[in-house]
């Protein structure tokens, strides 16, 4: 059974990248960034990926280039060591990419600094009402309050919870418009709601996809927000304040 008569390609302007990625497995898996057990991390990032690859979303080469290090660096732990060389002057093959690691995460503590201190001073002198913009003005740099990774890890937590396929016989197949529409209408009775609650109707693993490539969609164009109270807790979507008179409904009619 088909959602649509051709598969739906989304390209979303994500400026995480494979570093982020192994970030956010270290964070979730709680795991001291200097002693990375690769096998389990390589495992998860191949995971990622190939969700990535079955929800038809540009994967960028950086992180296949990441996939094949993380295979390369299993290998060479998985030999035996070199009796010619002691085992204090051995280097760890984990070395190189700790060090990209630790040098990347310096720098995007750095950026968080830098804009947190750019949002205070642009909110010290109040600009003339003419004059201010739209808080999210260009979609792609406020995609998402929490960012791609966590909502790929949410969505995994859906689909394992899917009991086996079965086949749907009489029921029409839905096309992603079509769920962004009703998204759209959903949020207009409700504020807020848990992300798990989008898929609470949903009875097969395509249906599943096709719902939640309408939320990215619908997060890409900016008409909801997708936020956390704590690190990997529960994902909340919101709705984005309005202008007078207009519904999601109507915004969304425009896709």
């Amino acid at each position: 059974m088909a959602e649509d008569a051709s598969p739906y390609s989304i390209k979303i302007p994500v400026f995480e990248g494979p570093l982020d990625l192994l970030l956010h497995l270290l964070k979730q898996n709680k795991i001291d960034i200097y002693d990375i057990p690769i096998s389990l991390i390589t495992r998860q990032y191949l995971e990622y990926i190939e969700l990535m690859k079955e929800l038809n979303l540009e994967i960028a080469s950086e992180f296949l280039v990441m996939a094949a290090t993380l295979i390369y660096i299993k290998s060479r732990m998985l030999l035996p060591p070199d009796e010619v060389i002691e085992t204090e002057e051995a280097e760890d093959p984990r070395a190189g990419l700790v060090q990209r690691l630790l040098e990347y995460q310096a720098v995007k503590e750095a950026s968080v600094h830098l804009r947190a201190r750019e949002e205070h001073w642009a909110n010290a002198f109040a600009r003339p009402q003419e004059e201010a913009e739209e808080p999210c003005f260009e979609p792609e740099l406020c995609l998402f309050d929490v960012n791609l990774f966590d909502l790929l890890g949410a969505l995994k937590k859906v689909l394992s919870r899917m009991p086996a396929e079965t086949v749907m016989i009489t029921r029409e197949a839905l096309t992603v418009k079509d769920k962004i529409a009703l998204i759209l209408e959903r949020m207009e009775q409700e504020a807020t709601l848990r992300f798990e609650a989008l898929f609470e109707n949903e009875r097969t693993k395509l249906q599943i996809i096709v719902t939640f490539l309408a939320l990215l969609e619908i997060l890409k164009l900016g008409l909801l927000k997708a936020s956390q109270v704590d690190e990997f807790g529960s994902i909340w979507i919101l709705r984005r304040e309005q202008g007078a008179g207009t519904s999601l409904a109507l915004q969304g009619g425009a896709i």
